[in-house]
């Protein structure tokens, strides 16, 4: 990683918990069967040689007609895709590193839980050539586990028309520089790739992914969810600790908004129960809960969160918390619990649907300003 850099900037309007109102304009959107969101955007892809992955049975692929893709890094193929763009799509959608946006600020580090970074959404076809948007859909998956693009399809399908309906990307930099990012938003989803430009932070800074599967409101097994399941592992650790742990553990009051995703440092007062008091069968445990937060995204990105974790000393200086609030069904499964660390912070939110906020360093001084 490279020196410290204390730009990490989030300008999201705070808001309560259960509110959720900057996905409610979202909630009457006409939703693609699974079926039809597939046939339509089985021929907006790349080949399995630009990615570096694995075919799914049944679907179609169409190989961009930009050879130079194959390279196969999704770095490489921002780079393509900025080659790709006219002088007027560049004045649209590309930004110097540091731009700073009047109303929302450094914007290559916004992280919001629905927001538009620019004005084009992917499938304009106005406005993004086939070609550009193969390219696209490229880096999208080169991003992502392969394992997960059927489930992140889904979630599109679900939350926002599907892939590229309601998704804008932005270019920070000069791809092929040192300093260079690309980041894709949308309706739960912010993600980056940054070929470790940006300093000191995992995943190129503050990530947020969510899922409405099953309507605004989701049930106690919020079923169709495809991040649920992290949720429920939490929740089995949850069964395993002791009544005094699970007292130390469970919070009936001080949930934080959820958007509060700064760092403490290591000197920070944090809720919950110390991971280095658990068991080692605990400790084991959660280790399986973080193989599961960081699954869906690809294998760097992964491997830079356990990097972070490392220089600050692992799991053990890290507290899991878990919030009685809002617990859908009054079912004890808690819908909303956070894993804090002094420069970590992955906050669950399951009410009334799914929204989880990642902000990892390897140094608690990079700022978060919100």
């Amino acid at each position: 990683m490279k020196p410290l850099a204390n730009n990490t900037t989030n300008n999201v309007p705070e808001t309560t918990i259960p509110s959720c109102d900057c996905c409610t304009s979202l909630v009457g959107a006409r939703r693609l069967q699974r079926r039809e969101f597939l046939t339509a955007a089985g021929g907006a892809v790349l080949g399995a040689t630009a990615l570096g992955g694995v075919l799914p049975a049944g679907r179609v692929w169409a190989k961009a007609k930009v050879e130079p893709a194959a390279a196969g890094t999704p770095e490489s193929l921002v780079k393509v895709l900025y080659e790709a763009l006219s002088p007027k799509q560049r004045e649209i959608m590309c930004f110097d590193w540091e731009h700073v946006d009047k109303d929302r600020g450094l914007l290559r580090t916004r992280v919001a839980n629905n927001w538009e970074i620019t004005e084009k959404f992917i499938n304009d076809k106005e406005f993004y050539t086939d070609d550009q948007r193969k390219i696209i859909r490229g880096i999208f998956e080169g991003i992502i586990n392969p394992e997960w693009h059927s489930r992140i399809d889904k979630q599109l399908a679900d939350d926002s028309e599907g892939y590229g309906a309601k998704n804008s990307i932005a270019i920070f930099g000069k791809p092929g520089s040192d300093k260079f990012e690309f980041v894709m938003t949308g309706r739960h989803m912010t993600i980056r790739c940054d070929g470790n430009s940006a300093d000191h932070v995992a995943f190129g800074g503050p990530i947020f992914y969510g899922h409405a599967a099953d309507g605004f409101n989701e049930g106690p097994t919020h079923p169709g969810n495809v991040f649920w399941p992290q949720a429920q592992a939490a929740n089995k650790l949850y069964q395993m600790l002791d009544g005094k742990q699970q007292a130390q553990a469970l919070l009936k009051e001080g949930l934080p908004k959820e958007q509060q995703v700064a760092f403490r440092g290591k000197d920070g007062k944090f809720q919950g129960l110390p991971v280095r008091e658990m068991s080692s069968d605990q400790k084991e445990h959660l280790q399986q809960v973080m193989a599961l937060l960081v699954e869906p995204y690809r294998q760097s990105d992964r491997d830079e969160v356990t990097q972070c974790l490392k220089a600050q000393g692992g799991l053990d200086n890290c507290h899991l918390a878990y919030y009685a609030q809002e617990d859908i069904g009054k079912d004890g499964v808690w819908d909303i619990w956070r894993l804090e660390g002094p420069a970590f912070v992955w906050h669950y939110r399951g009410a009334p649907h799914v929204h989880v906020w990642v902000n990892v360093a390897d140094d608690p001084s990079v700022k978060l300003n919100a």
